[in-house]
């Protein structure tokens, strides 16, 4: 409101706008006084100065009316969202992350570092119309393109950093050619830290410029990411005061990463049916199984991956890790030979059914093309894999028909390798 004060700010109307929608779909008449109260304090606030003097809503007022805002927006979220037909759940969603995101954080989120989570963006949970109905359940959608490095890596690498900074750490390597590198260059300037980032040979040129303009130095080396990765050890332990910073094998990007399902557990009351997650090297899947198990709730984790980077789907049939000789799909960003050993544990653990889902670099790439027509958004096609679980005719009969417990959440990680 603070803010508002000092010019018009048209977030709120839009806000409002919202929330009549949500007043017209509505029989619970605690809606109506919602929409009520947004469109007077919004009206108020977008109003110039000389005008708000002659409102009928004084400061005083205000300060009431957006009280009795907040408690009627948690008696709206408290409404179970299978009650609510898409438009409404959308409304709600909207108007409760918007307005009472502290007030409604869950005493069970993540414990991070401090200042971490002034790091990463909490990213909109989007009720995706086109999807759904594709699907025949509620779909949501988890935006972490959004994130500033264009991955739901800042998460972690948020947790990571913050961590390192409080240990007095300055300067940081990583191997990373891709996401994670982006990530880390982009989280560690937040915090003044010299960032050196090795990547192999494969790396695309646009990768290789965003690093350098984001101030990283890079250095190329090695046929593939295993290689740039041996250097980049090596360089740590040659330089005092320097850590090394894993694309996904570190406990602390694990429980950076978890903080997706803090926010889908804040923003979808009550049970969640399935999250749908993309699995290269098992950072963000093992963060989303920690998540899960901290809430204890226990919805169908299904981990998507594309056929020629498939490390995890061989793992979990084969019951232990297994290593690819190589490399062989589009979607570079799954490209990791291996998965970690704890996601394959933690997977093998969860409450809830778990599958793993494993598709063409076709039905990835189209996915990523239905995506962009449906939400406006370019994604890479190691994105792709998991929105292919609810695009592709095929997996969505395997995966998604057994889903009846509540609304199905896609994680849509982004990417950085990707262009019209």
């Amino acid at each position: 409101i603070a803010k508002c004060r000092l010019g018009r700010f048209n977030g709120l109307t839009e806000v409002s706008r919202r929330s009549v929608i949500f007043c017209c779909h509505c029989p619970k008449s605690h809606s109506r006084a919602i929409s009520l109260l947004l469109l007077i304090v919004s009206t108020h606030l977008s109003s110039k100065a000389s005008e708000r003097k002659s409102s009928m809503v004084s400061a005083f007022s205000l300060y009431y009316l957006t009280t009795a805002l907040l408690m009627l927006t948690r008696s709206a979220q408290s409404l179970s969202p299978n009650k609510l037909n898409p438009i409404m759940k959308t409304s709600v969603l909207s108007t409760t992350s918007t307005t009472t995101t502290t007030a409604l954080k869950a005493s069970n989120s993540a414990d991070l570092a401090e200042g971490a989570t002034d790091l990463y963006l909490r990213t909109p949970l989007i009720y995706s119309q086109p999807i759904s109905t594709l699907v025949g359940k509620p779909v949501y959608c988890k935006m972490d393109a959004l994130q500033a490095s264009g991955s739901f890596k800042d998460r972690g690498m948020a947790q990571l950093c913050a961590s390192f900074a409080k240990e007095g750490v300055t300067k940081v390597i990583s191997s990373s050619g891709g996401n994670a590198g982006l990530a880390v260059t982009t989280v560690g300037a937040k915090l003044g830290m010299e960032v050196s980032v090795i990547v192999p040979e494969t790396t695309k040129a646009v990768v290789i410029a965003k690093l350098e303009s984001l101030g990283a130095d890079v250095t190329i080396h090695g046929k593939n990411w295993n290689q740039a990765d041996t250097l980049a050890r090596e360089l740590v332990e040659k330089t005092p005061g320097t850590k090394y910073v894993s694309p996904y094998d570190d406990p602390l990007l694990w429980t950076g990463h978890s903080t997706m399902i803090d926010e889908i557990v804040e923003d979808l009351p009550g049970k969640v049916g399935a999250v749908v997650v993309s699995v290269g090297g098992g950072g963000l899947l093992s963060g989303v199984l920690e998540g899960c198990k901290r809430h204890s709730i226990s919805p169908k984790v299904i981990a998507a991956e594309t056929k020629g980077a498939s490390s995890f789907g061989q793992a979990w049939q084969a019951g232990e890790t297994v290593t690819l000789p190589g490399i062989d799909t589009i979607a570079t960003s799954l490209g990791a030979t291996s998965v970690t050993p704890v996601v394959l544990e933690r997977a093998k653990e969860h409450s809830g059914a778990f599958c793993s889902s494993i598709c063409s670099d076709q039905e990835a790439v189209d996915a990523c093309l239905k995506f962009s027509q449906d939400h406006r958004m370019l994604v890479e096609p190691a994105n792709g894999a998991a929105l292919a679980v609810a695009y592709s005719e095929r997996l969505r009969e395997e995966y998604l028909k057994d889903v009846v417990d509540g609304p199905i959440v896609l994680e849509v990680c982004g990417g950085s390798g990707v262009n019209l």
